[in-house]
């Protein structure tokens, strides 16, 4: 509430602004001659600056070269974000929406894929196209690549990310020892400028593109992830010792008189979240989801507080992780390890028979953990699959089994709101000693999952609810309703497999979504329409502003159960704790409706760095899992259709390749996009999403993290086809030999290629 009528009382200062420049300022001006055209007082002079400033942030002005300001539309100006594709052109992104801008190659200018910059549009139309007038930030301080000699003690770095589309020189005395093939870390000491590319010097080596351990050094120095510990926070950490003080437990809500349990993987070392579950007498269970209590011993502004903060959260790669907080924290003194005192921050509920949260209190509490167990151990007990698996922890069995059925009402609960539920397979690397792949397996999601799961989302919404029924400001975590029009295209596609949402798509519900994934479960077009489905949805992210989150069917969502590794949990623990003190003063209020919102936007973005990060490294091992199975077919789904031809995912391995339309030789396939489908013009052949084919691995090529596939019936008809037509070829060259001798030469080399 607070902030809305902030924003209220900005505005209409912002539209006077904003009109006293259109109608008295006639061309891109300087702040001083802002302020001497608009007569701005002395005193008024230093909010004239933070307006000018929300304005550019607003998209409404844009500064220009020599600092000067003027109206986006007047100028057909907007600033964006660049993105350039490794074929040369790029496309600029606007700050505050709208379609993409299409920049040719010839119009970028000296700028570089993920600056910041401001572009002229210089035609609309179906696709907007523009120039870059003004690089406004850069984003590249360092590239990751692979580095060259070019004699003479000089030498030139090409970039790893195809996108960064120019070289970077590296003159003579700017190269550590480094040798020409190695990957390497470059700082770009001279931006490109009148037709010469950037220059800069290498200050690190990274190895062999091969050598164990160089790809995910690399994934690293190319998404900016912080590697290695903050000093500053690794010090605070080791000064709070690893055992919880006496003086700590003072007024603290005492748990550790019930069974307590820890359910994580096997290789899980840090644990943030336990659980108990009592029989209540007059019906019905209380759950109780304790979480580690970092806010505790994290201050707010503190060192540790801000290298997490600036982290946003822990990033996870197959062999290793990058943790948001230093390891004496995040693995010892705020882990729920078994047998020892912990703080927490407990949500107790009261859960009915229905699944419905009756009643429920929120407490600092301490723990102390009865087990901790493994997914697979618990699904182990529950199933009884054998029976030595309840012995050593028989006396949990009883609570585990209540544990199960509460989840199952808590599953049936959501779907009958319309929750959805993707259940997309999802994949598991077995790793050697040196980080290689020896096998990819399906992730196994057993009962034990489905309690951890369901339990975390209705401590999540419990905690939401309370913040928001509090009026605190808060973050929430949000799921906007997806585009209409993204709805449409989406429900076009699957009737022509037979199912229709059965809604207008601006008034498509979850439920309606849910009903639909439901009837497709167990046919041959499951797969693709979840997956289309998931594409058609917007994605998750922190907000200041509720408005609630779709896929879950959740009027109000938060992050709560996970503060060691997300900061917006943090956050959360921080707000609970302030709303158990009373209501908020007006400056607090105040003072959190200016913050959230920062952090909020910081958070998704890391959130999104870290997931693009984790993706990658997962694709490039499992090219280089691939590398040795060229020349083999394998049978997959084809999971992508696009104009430059078929992604398809293999039923075996679990990994994913193109089938570059340059390759579907008998035909010339035109794609139709509302279908999802390439359609030969000529044999009537179509690939659509969906379909089951048969394809060779061509090439696995690691430093593209790209696996080149043929579709197999393909290769077979353009070879049967040129086998065919070399017998003729041949006879009419031995008819022709005397007065073509050359024509002998040339069949050899074809039946070659071929």
């Amino acid at each position: 509430m607070t902030m809305r009528a902030t924003t209220d009382r900005t505005e209409p200062h912002a539209a006077a602004l904003l009109g006293g420049i259109r109608d008295r300022v006639h061309h891109p001006a300087t702040i001083r001659e802002l302020m001497r055209v608009l007569k701005i007082a002395r005193s008024e002079r230093h909010g004239f600056r933070r307006q000018i400033a929300g304005l550019v942030d607003a998209g409404k002005l844009v500064r220009v070269r020599g600092n000067r300001y003027g109206l986006a539309d007047r100028m057909h100006l907007a600033a964006g974000r660049l993105a350039v594709n490794p074929r040369g052109f790029g496309f600029v992104s606007p700050d505050h929406g709208g379609d993409d801008v299409y920049v040719a190659a010839a119009n970028l200018g000296e700028a570089m894929h993920g600056d910041r910059v401001t572009v002229r549009m210089e035609r609309a139309g179906d696709r907007a196209e523009g120039r870059i007038v003004e690089v406004l930030e850069r984003a590249n301080a360092d590239i990751v690549g692979r580095y060259e000699a070019a004699g003479a003690g000089r030498g030139f770095v090409v970039p790893f990310d195809e996108r960064v589309n120019m070289e970077l020189r590296i003159p003579a005395g700017g190269r550590v020892e480094a040798e020409a093939g190695q990957m390497v870390v470059a700082a770009v000491d001279g931006w490109p400028a009148g037709g010469h590319g950037p220059v800069g010097r290498l200050v690190e080596v990274l190895g062999r593109l091969d050598d164990p351990g160089v790809d995910t050094a690399i994934v690293i120095r190319t998404h900016r992830l912080p590697d290695g510990e903050d000093p500053a926070a690794a010090a605070e950490a080791a000064r709070l010792g690893d055992a919880v003080a006496p003086r700590d437990l003072e007024g603290r809500t005492d748990f550790r008189g019930l069974p307590t349990v820890t359910i994580d993987g096997e290789t899980a070392r840090d644990f943030d979240d336990a659980i108990t579950l009592e029989t209540l007498p007059g019906g019905g269970r209380r759950l109780g989801v304790h979480v580690a209590d970092v806010a505790h011993y994290v201050a707010e502004g503190s060192a540790l507080d801000e290298s997490a903060r600036g982290r946003g959260t822990s990033v996870y790669f197959p062999e290793r992780a990058i943790h948001m907080f230093p390891a004496p924290l995040a693995t010892g003194l705020c882990s729920l390890k078994q047998g020892m005192d912990r703080l927490v921050q407990s949500c107790l509920m009261d859960v009915d028979d229905g699944g419905r949260v009756v009643r429920y209190e929120l407490h600092d509490g301490v723990i102390r953990s009865d087990a901790r167990m493994t997914y697979a151990e618990v699904d182990a007990m529950l199933t009884a699959r054998d029976a030595g698996d309840r012995a050593p922890r028989a006396a949990l069995a009883p609570m585990l089994a209540s544990m199960d059925a509460l989840a199952q009402r808590l599953t049936a609960r959501r779907r009958e709101r319309g929750s959805l539920d993707f259940d997309l397979r999802e994949t598991r690397l077995v790793l050697d000693e040196a980080g290689a792949v020896e096998d990819i397996v399906a992730a196994e999601r057993n009962a034990a999952h489905r309690i951890v799961e369901e339990f975390m989302l209705i401590a999540n919404e419990t905690v939401a609810g309370h913040l928001e029924a509090h009026g605190l400001p808060a973050l929430f975590r949000v799921h906007e309703p997806p585009d209409p029009a993204r709805v449409a295209e989406f429900d076009d596609f699957a009737a022509t497999l037979g199912y229709r949402l059965g809604a207008p798509p601006d008034r498509a519900q979850p439920r309606h979504f849910q009903r639909l994934l439901a009837r497709a479960h167990g046919t041959p077009v499951e797969r693709p329409v979840a997956l289309l489905m998931l594409r058609t949805m917007q994605k998750a992210r922190y907000d200041a502003v509720n408005v609630g989150h779709f896929g879950l069917a959740s009027d109000v969502y938060a992050h709560f159960t996970s503060p060691i590794r997300r900061y917006p949990d943090l956050v959360v623990h921080r707000l609970l704790r302030e709303s158990r003190r009373g209501p908020a003063s007006g400056e607090r209020a105040a003072e959190l409706a200016d913050e959230l919102p920062e952090t909020a936007r910081h958070a998704s973005a890391m959130e999104r760095r870290a997931e693009d990060a984790e993706r990658e490294i997962v694709q490039w091992k499992k090219v280089r899992f691939m590398a040795d199975k060229v020349g083999e077919e394998f049978t997959g789904y084809v999971v992508g259709v696009t104009r430059f031809g078929l992604f398809v995912e293999l039923i075996e391995h679990f990994v994913e390749g193109l089938a570059h339309v340059s390759g579907m030789a008998d035909d010339h396939y035109r794609f139709v996009e509302s279908d999802h489908a390439l359609c030969g013009e000529t044999t009537g052949k179509v690939y659509r999403l969906g379909d089951r084919v048969a394809v060779q691995v061509l090439r696995a090529d690691p430093a593209r993290r790209r696996i080149d596939l043929g579709l197999v019936e393909i290769l077979d008809a353009v070879r049967a086809s040129e086998r065919s037509r070399a017998p003729r070829l041949g006879r009419r060259t031995r008819d022709r030999r005397s007065s073509k001798p050359r024509g002998s030469r040339r069949l050899r080399r074809t039946r070659g290629r071929g």
